[in-house]
């Protein structure tokens, strides 16, 4: 058995830099008591909301189906905007009762994903749209609380609960949840800075007419973390923009396995092209130092009190994510051995960024 570490340590340059960077994840944490209100289902007037749902979407033919059956009873049309499907995409949605329109050939500049949301929201008309990923699925009242959410925002995005079956994906994948929360805080904080703003691309609110001033997508046409790039971009100009949760009404399918989350979401997950260098330093400085390297070096007997304090924070993390999973177990309790391996990828997807999704390179 290990040592067990000094509870005082000596203040060498190293201890008290670890220990600020854990400070930074503790203060991001308090901020949190003042958060907003989550997402909460709300029943739907007696006339039609003023949204549509636009759901973008290229070869989803085996999600595309549930995603616009749980939508098309809450009352707003759903538009499935599709962006050059080879498979059945198209007649799964218009069965299941979804408008479907084309995206037509992606413009030079764009990415896909980018580009569909433009069309999306050219073609719906009502103030308020709502974007959502062909694997999310609505439970009851959500577009109402969606709708609600807008007030006197450009964009409104919400965190949704994730359907994971799979053990390996139960054990990664709050790993790297946990990693965004580290580096940017939970939902319903507005960050003071403008570049540090959080945002869930599977679900997002709009005033249509606010965005549409601001330029639609279009300046952030070449992103592929374009959820990000938006509320980035909208809050350096002075647009409001909120991150919620919205695990209360919102579900997603998670990738399937283990080695799916690792390609899907980890592709991603450094946030690289929406983050200025010197802030990307720091976030790898606060994964790795307050997040993934605790644990070995206790298991290691070269841990101290900063390691013990920073594996406390870590394990209350399990309490405050648990209602983002709605399948839990022993694979989430474990997800801190997670850690390590997630914090390299992060490093890696910084070094070399992924610049190819959805069988399209850019």
């Amino acid at each position: 058995m290990p040592p067990l570490p000094s509870l005082r340590p000596h203040l060498r340059p190293g201890v008290v830099v670890r220990a600020a960077l854990l400070g930074t994840v503790v203060v991001r944490f308090v901020r949190a008591t003042a958060a907003e209100s989550p997402l909460a289902a709300m029943a739907p007037p007696p006339d039609q909301p003023d949204a549509t749902v636009v759901v973008p979407a290229r070869d989803e033919q085996d999600r595309i189906g549930p995603c616009v059956t749980s939508l098309v009873g809450q009352g707003a049309a759903v538009i499935v905007v599709d962006d050059g499907s080879t498979d059945r995409t198209r007649e799964v949605a218009t069965a299941a009762g979804a408008s479907v329109v084309d995206a037509g050939p992606l413009p030079a500049g764009w990415a896909g994903k980018a580009h569909a949301l433009q069309v999306g929201l050219e073609a719906a008309t009502t103030p308020v749209v709502v974007f959502v990923d062909a694997d999310t699925r609505a439970r009851d009242g959500f577009v109402t609380a969606a709708v609600d959410a807008v007030g006197d925002a450009t964009l409104v995005t919400a965190g949704a609960r994730v359907l994971a079956e799979d053990p390996g994906e139960r054990w990664l994948h709050p790993a790297m949840l946990t990693s965004l929360v580290y580096r940017l805080g939970p939902p319903g904080v507005v960050p003071s800075d403008p570049t540090r703003t959080m945002a869930n691309g599977q679900c997002m609110v709009v005033d249509r007419a606010r965005l549409l001033d601001a330029g639609g997508f279009e300046p952030v046409r070449a992103n592929l973390l374009e959820d990000l790039a938006l509320a980035r971009s909208l809050a350096g100009r002075g647009h409001d923009v909120r991150f919620l949760d919205g695990t209360a009404v919102l579900d997603v399918e998670g990738y399937g396995s283990l080695g799916a989350t690792w390609r899907g979401w980890g592709r991603s997950l450094d946030l690289r092209s929406v983050t200025l260098p010197a802030a990307q330093a720091l976030d790898l400085a606060v994964v790795w130092s307050a997040m993934a390297l605790p644990l070995p070096r206790l298991l290691a007997g070269r841990g101290d009190a900063v390691d013990v304090a920073a594996l406390l924070v870590r394990l209350g993390t399990l309490v405050g994510t648990r209602g983002a999973y709605a399948r839990r177990g022993l694979p989430y309790l474990l997800s801190p051995l997670a850690d390590l391996p997630v914090a390299v990828r992060i490093t890696a997807g910084t070094v070399r960024p992924s610049r190819r999704w959805r069988g399209r390179t850019y």
